[in-house]
């Protein structure tokens, strides 16, 4: 019997978001739309650069995965989270963002030292979102946080393809597969960032295994990974490595396939401001979807409607309420 939703496994990060122009990506030497590793020097040094940049976004335990678990619960399904924070103020505030958002998670009582991290997000005009990223005592997520009772009790598990990274990251993820594919828990993950599967794809047809349940990806992740030039082509090739997948396709929605069949769905026109986390709200509104009695096309649409709405906002996460007008919309 499967009693949580979905198993989530990723890096724990505390989102800062700043306001920047293209002209100023290009004088700091950082490259967009994409996640870029840093160490806490360089951060503080962007953020000091950028301090009268700041965006009206409060602070938000974040992290891939974490978004999309957050969602779920949101959302009214049951999540855990399995993750890292130290013993600091930015900890003890994720692990509480947690708990208030219903999702049960692995943060231990007593929290090790060192400093908890933290996603500076940089959002230019056009809505795109650049991530510096300072994995901190996160980067150290190992087999140790993993919850065996909760992985075999889930229906599924999620991954982010961002702990191909970190080697004991990496190791939790491989093992955290292994174990739900031995308790019959379907396996579901995302390849997170079209970097990583340019840098890390080795790393990441380890996590995978021999292949998914389901796997999430946008447009370019999905030409890296297959090779294709084509959307047709990316979803023949993408069959060899998951059973289902959905790839979000920005302003032209997304496509579905369930393992027999592609659906398209349809985009929703709004204004956007911000894309950081719209692909985390995608992939956690789709699993709330098939893990609650919908479709592959009703999961769709839902997830399309609600990562539409969070682009119209600052910040990855969308208020309870909001979560609840979306299903009131299908």
């Amino acid at each position: 019997m499967k009693t949580l939703d979905v198993y989530g496994i990723g890096a724990a990060l505390v989102d800062t978001e700043i306001e920047i122009n293209d002209a100023e990506l290009s004088s700091y030497g950082i490259e967009k739309g994409v996640m870029t590793l840093v160490d806490e020097a360089r951060q503080l040094e962007l953020i000091k650069l950028l301090d009268n940049h700041l965006v009206m976004a409060k602070r938000a335990s974040g992290g891939s995965a974490a978004n999309s678990i957050m969602a779920i619960a949101s959302f009214g399904g049951s999540a855990y989270q399995s993750c890292k924070v130290a013993d600091d103020d930015n900890g003890h505030f994720y692990l509480d963002d947690l708990t208030k958002a219903g999702v049960s998670h692995s943060g231990a009582e007593q929290l090790p030292e060192g400093t908890t991290g933290k996603c500076l997000v940089l959002i230019t005009p056009d809505a795109e979102r650049t991530m510096n990223t300072y994995l901190g005592i996160s980067e150290t997520v190992c087999r140790k946080n993993l919850n065996l009772d909760a992985i075999a009790s889930a229906k599924y598990i999620y991954t982010e393809g961002y702990l191909v990274t970190s080697p004991s990251g990496k190791d939790a993820a491989i093992e955290c597969r292994k174990q739900a594919e031995q308790a019959g828990t379907k396996t579901a993950f995302s390849l997170s960032d079209p970097g990583m599967v340019e840098f890390f794809r080795e790393g990441l047809q380890e996590m995978i295994g021999e292949r998914v349940d389901l796997l999430f990806c946008n447009r370019d992740e999905a030409f890296g990974w297959t090779g294709a030039s084509t959307l047709e082509g990316a979803v023949e090739v993408m069959k060899q490595t998951a059973t289902a997948f959905a790839i979000t396709l920005g302003a032209e929605g997304a496509l579905v396939y369930d393992g027999a069949n592609s659906h398209c769905i349809a985009p929703t026109a709004v204004n956007a401001v911000d894309t950081n986390g719209a692909g985390d709200m995608f992939a956690g509104a789709f699993l709330y979807g098939i893990t609650n009695g919908m479709s592959y096309r009703q999961a769709g649409e839902l997830a399309s409607i609600a990562s539409a709405t969070v682009v119209t906002q600052f910040g990855p996460r969308l208020a309870v309420e909001q979560h609840r007008q979306l299903l009131s919309q299908l």
